[in-house]
């Protein structure tokens, strides 16, 4: 646990070191868009901060690389070296995007090529473990075809959920935490060495986005961009195929019976693990909606627009702050709940504790539908905007305000695209800078 604390502590300095030489060079490179239509920020903000997550995960590797004990994952297993390649080839897209804008087929292209690479190295899914049946093994080309189809789908559903400051980092660091404590309890409790490489991954992964975050919390510094958004992805999903695929459920039959019982005692969270778009829920569900919604209308899926889950917490009320720490929430809500369910599927309080969550997390959802009303006694203890004298003395004054008439010299209204005091607006359509 040391050399793996110590891995995701090196990650996350080196990280955060370079996110702000990253910083200066995103703004020298140009690699500063315009707003868009769909953007929630109202300041050009350099991106590119995928330049420093890579670096950090270079660092991570080249670090457990020389550790006494995780020195054995590099020299037992080549997934290491699989997932430092696609991550590399999936980095340069990533990079090129940022700063040109390539098409949306060709980052799809690219997504399919990186996870070739990794399978080609080893990196792929052997056998699935099947409820009430077995293992069940897997050809190689449907393999292939399984492993690809779930490093794309995770890359686009990280990328999709990156809209607000800090919420993708975040939302993946919370996954990759509970993802860890799994990956580790197989590993350590069941001495499955197989677990090891995926246990090394989500420390890297958690270390990448925590060295990450500080300069992207609100109001961000600097933006992942696609750089950085599909290469968490990429890791992310790569350590759910390395435990999933890699790990014979037939070795825990010593400790459950049968390989049978095995497999079914490890469905609550194989499921997860199988289908990793479950351990990021949100994600995964913005994403689905996101496609049917473009696709109902005769639109490309790829196209984007303003209708994803962040979006729609800021059009009912919420701040961006708000809206960021729910959708945390909701995706810790998830991925510990699995990870507690897999742990002690018999516990009853367990259940109770994820539905009494549940219920706190739809009332925060609709917080901003309910008009607070603090009692006279706790006015001074509320801010202004609750109190019911406050709210009166504003009543009165909008009347006022009425009864005397418009004012002489009305404000002239802002159009779509155009800069005010505090930059672009995010609004409306907005014209493509020259290349």
């Amino acid at each position: 646990m040391r050399e793996y604390l110590l891995t995701l502590c090196i990650t996350a300095a080196v990280t955060y070191l370079l996110t702000g030489p990253v910083r200066k060079f995103a703004i020298v490179a140009g690699a500063m868009p315009e707003i868009r239509a769909r953007d929630v920020h109202r300041e050009p903000t350099p991106r590119l901060g995928g330049i420093a997550m890579f670096f950090g995960l270079c660092a991570g590797l080249l670090v457990a690389d020389h550790l006494t004990n995780l020195n054995e994952v590099f020299e037992k297993s080549n997934e290491p070296r699989a997932l430092l390649s696609g991550a590399a080839l999936i980095w340069l897209i990533g990079v090129l995007d940022d700063k040109f804008e390539i098409d949306a087929l060709i980052k799809l292209g690219g997504q399919m090529i990186a996870a070739g690479v990794m399978v080609m190295q080893g990196l792929t899914i052997l056998w699935l473990p099947v409820p009430w049946v077995g293992t069940v093994a897997l050809t190689q080309w449907q393999g292939t075809l399984l492993t690809v189809a779930l490093v794309v789908i995770t890359i686009n559903a990280v990328n999709f959920v990156d809209g607000l400051d800090g919420l993708a980092a975040g939302m993946v660091c919370i996954a990759s935490a509970a993802f860890f404590m799994y990956a580790y309890r197989i590993w350590y409790s069941y001495g499955i060495e197989a677990a090891a490489p995926a246990t090394l991954f989500a420390a890297i992964l958690m270390g990448m986005c925590l060295g990450f975050l500080p300069h992207n919390m609100h109001p961000a510094r600097i933006f992942m961009g696609d750089s950085g958004s599909m290469l968490i992805g990429l890791v992310l999903a790569a350590g759910a195929i390395s435990v999933t695929g890699q790990v014979d459920p037939d070795v825990m039959k010593l400790f459950s019976g049968s390989e049978r019982n095995a497999v079914h005692q490890m469905v609550p969270v194989y499921i997860p693990l199988m289908m990793p778009l479950t351990i990021i829920a949100i994600p995964a569900a913005d994403l689905i909606l996101a496609i049917v919604r473009r696709t109902w209308r005769g639109q490309s899926p790829f196209a984007a627009d303003r209708g994803h889950l962040h979006h729609r917490l800021l059009e009912i009320g919420h701040s961006h702050s708000r809206a960021v720490l729910i959708m945390y929430f909701w995706s810790a809500l998830i991925a510990f709940g699995a990870l507690a369910y897999s742990v002690n599927a018999a516990s009853m309080w367990i259940v109770l504790g994820v539905v009494f969550l549940s219920a706190l997390g739809l009332v925060l959802l609709l917080l901003p539908r309910f008009t607070p009303r603090a009692p006279r006694w706790a006015e001074a203890f509320v801010p202004p905007r609750y109190r019911r004298g406050r709210r009166a003395a504003d009543a009165a004054e909008a009347a006022l305000a009425a009864a005397d008439g418009p004012e002489p010299e009305p404000r002239t209204p802002v159009t779509v695209g155009v800069s005010g005091a505090n930059g672009a607006t995010a609004v409306g359509p907005r014209s493509r800078s020259a290349r």
